[in-house]
């Protein structure tokens, strides 16, 4: 397994991250538990949860910190999330009087004394929200206070990413080390801008979604019925007869080749894809079955080719980003 700084620090992540959603949702405790110890002895050192994964019971990082109890805990990186957490007026936001109490719930579940990335979930909807400088002056707070290592954002918007780089510089804050972003061979929005923005910042980028909601994963053929369990099976964000599936599949018809001429799997070249980009740092993977974890680790080993890029960007132009000067 390969590790690389996050962002302009010190630390180092794997380049495969184990991401826990599922954990509470699709899997059940000691399969959880199992896949964790699985990751860690095949090297990943970098694992993301959230306060509100695995439902309202918190299921994610109460069965992380089951897993990762003993000497694991020093072996990972472990990223867990604040936004949401609870129905009252304050259990949402980026607020402090929300941090303070999300963290320490959050250090409770996970049993343990820091959180090494602690990311904000999303950025505040409304002029309503928290002004990013509570935000930072709360995080900064939990820094100095050993709580937490690094902080990090999710789903921001490149002028949000540009807001908070000058307000910690200007008001001697902790900085946003990292972006948590939906990016796939299917969805290159962020090279518009966010992406321009975290290599000028030095920002790292972690990607969710890279088999963008399944349809990367080869389970999808055209005439042939989704398999049973799947998204696709229950129309769930993939329906195979409507007019943008039928466009996804053209698609995925011309990457499938690409995949089998270089011996590896569809879902594995997505993988490789985002890999090769050097704003990536880190790709998140959620396996389910030990196969899945297996095939997501191997991608690590794989350096697509020129040749391979270049025909992804003549099936998938990437967006118009208007040139250097915009």
């Amino acid at each position: 397994m390969n590790y690389v700084p996050l962002g302009n620090t010190g630390l180092k992540v794997s380049r495969i991250c184990l991401g826990t959603m599922n954990y509470g949702w699709r899997m059940e405790e000691e399969a959880s538990i199992r896949m964790t110890h699985a990751a860690i002895e095949a090297g990943i050192n970098f694992i993301d949860t959230a306060n509100v994964y695995g439902g309202r019971d918190h299921l994610s990082e109460k069965w992380l910190g089951k897993a990762l109890k003993g000497d694991k805990r020093d072996r990972v990186v472990l990223a867990t999330k604040f936004w949401a957490g609870g129905p009252g007026p304050n259990d949402r936001g980026g607020s402090r009087i929300n941090i303070m109490s999300s963290v320490e719930k959050s250090l409770q579940r996970l049993q343990t004394d820091r959180i090494d990335l602690y990311i904000m979930h999303r950025a505040e909807r409304d002029e309503t929200g928290a002004p990013i400088e509570e935000t930072l002056s709360a995080l900064t707070d939990l820094v100095r206070q050993g709580k937490v290592r690094y902080i990090g954002t999710s789903n921001f918007a490149a002028w949000r990413l540009v807001e908070a780089q000058l307000t910690s510089r200007l008001g001697d804050f902790e900085t946003f080390c990292s972006d948590q972003l939906n990016y796939s061979i299917l969805d290159r929005f962020v090279e518009m801008e966010v992406l321009r923005v975290c290599r000028k910042y030095r920002i790292g980028v972690t990607v969710w979604g890279p088999l963008h909601n399944g349809w990367l994963s080869g389970k999808y053929r055209r005439g042939e019925s989704p398999p049973p369990g799947t998204r696709g099976a229950a129309k769930a964000r993939v329906d195979l007869d409507s007019t943008e599936g039928k466009r996804t599949l053209d698609i995925i018809e011309k990457l499938v080749p690409l995949a089998e001429e270089r011996g590896i799997s569809l879902p594995q070249f997505a993988l490789a894809w985002l890999l090769k980009n050097d704003a990536v740092t880190s790709v998140i993977c959620g396996p389910r079955l030990p196969e899945h974890l297996e095939e997501s680790i191997a991608v690590d080993e794989i350096g697509l080719d020129d040749d391979a890029m270049q025909a992804v960007d003549d099936i998938c132009p990437p967006p118009n980003t208007h040139g250097e000067w915009w």
